[in-house]
């Protein structure tokens, strides 16, 4: 058992069972021994690979993106450039590039939302000189309009699961078995005030944590304008199942099996986001897949000018990172992964979305 594993065991036999979003918090979080705490988890050597890690090209499309928001919104100075969950630092380096071309002249000022002591290390490596600034949430964040990217964010937010009984929705909790190893089981008691219907044996996921979030950036939005971007791998419509995962080693791992050490996430609920957007007077476009809005962007339009000055294997290499991030079949990024902007009033249209 791992160290957070035992840590957990102990906190479930001194007060019982506990939460998916508890569980998923502890893994994900902890102070010493959680996984976004102890690790750089991405690239070949981590356990999986995000678009910006995957070509320039993703970034820099959400860079452009941004300086065309940007004019929308009147161009206000400085450009507070915000990124949730920013990775390495990749995204918002290929952003802030692109946007020096689409927007020459306007002074940026990057803020990044980022817990994880690791991860930040890297972060202000890639991003020297670039005047950033690191915040542990987003209550910290410069007032004002702001631009907000959260790729593949929303996922690794803790969720809480339900299973449908005769009873009603019971919560979904982590216990101890026999042998002293974590086993999935339910609340005795129904939980009250879920109106979903369905029949038993249905699992329900409610993001209660990505919820408020939004909720939380809607009205920022809604009162001091700008807009924010979410790319991520889940579903459009209100849908049920388990889609709770673990990743290591770029492959599926249970997710009870190495606390701390492994990668949890779920599939986003696009359509509850939205809902918890539109809730607070913000306007919500999107979600559309990822290939329709990069394509959209322009994504084999600048793989074609970077290709004009690439070695005949870099050119593979860009062509290879197209069909990576487009791929349309049923478990390819580009089918997988949606976006969706949320804004202010009077924006209008933006890039990559179809017009309501």
């Amino acid at each position: 058992m791992t160290p957070l594993g035992a840590e957990i065991a102990a906190l479930i036999r001194h007060g019982g069972p506990i939460g998916i979003d508890r569980y998923m918090a502890l893994c994900l979080g902890h102070p010493v021994h959680g996984y976004y705490r102890t690790r750089d988890p991405l690239g070949v050597r981590g356990d999986f690979t995000t678009a910006p890690e995957i070509s320039q090209m993703f970034g820099e499309l959400l860079g452009a993106w941004s300086g065309y928001v940007h004019g929308r919104m009147g161009r206000p100075e400085p450009l507070v450039l915000v990124e949730l969950g920013p990775g390495r630092g990749t995204l918002m380096a290929d952003a802030l590039r692109a946007l020096g071309t689409a927007a020459p002249g306007v002074r940026v000022t990057p803020h990044l939302v980022e817990t994880g002591p690791v991860l930040r290390a890297v972060q202000e490596r890639t991003l020297a000189g670039r005047g950033a600034t690191w915040h542990a949430g987003i209550e910290t964040l410069p007032a004002g309009p702001a631009i907000i990217l959260a790729n593949e964010f929303f996922d690794c937010l803790p969720v809480r699961q339900f299973e449908r009984r005769a009873t009603g929705w019971h919560e979904r909790q982590i216990g101890l078995g026999p042998e002293g190893d974590f086993v999935y089981g339910l609340a005795p008691e129904a939980t009250p005030g879920i109106e979903a219907e369905g029949p038993e044996g249905r699992l329900l996921s409610v993001p209660g944590v990505g919820l408020a979030l939004m909720r939380q950036l809607a009205r920022r939005l809604r009162e001091s304008g700008g807009a924010l971007l979410a790319i991520d791998y889940g579903h459009s419509r209100p849908g049920f199942g388990d889609t709770l995962q673990a990743l290591s080693g770029h492959r599926f791992a249970d997710p009870l099996a190495a606390p701390g050490d492994a990668d949890l996430t779920h599939h986003v609920d696009f359509a509850a986001l939205a809902k918890a957007a539109q809730a607070e007077g913000a306007i919500v476009h999107g979600p559309v897949v990822q290939r329709d809005f990069l394509l959209t962007l322009g994504l084999n339009a600048r793989a074609e000018r970077l290709k004009a000055r690439a070695t005949p294997a870099q050119a593979a290499a860009i062509d290879a990172a197209v069909e990576r991030l487009t791929d349309a079949s049923p478990t390819g990024m580009g089918s997988l992964f949606k976006a969706l902007a949320v804004t202010g009033p009077g924006l209008g249209p933006l890039p990559g979305f179809p017009e309501a």
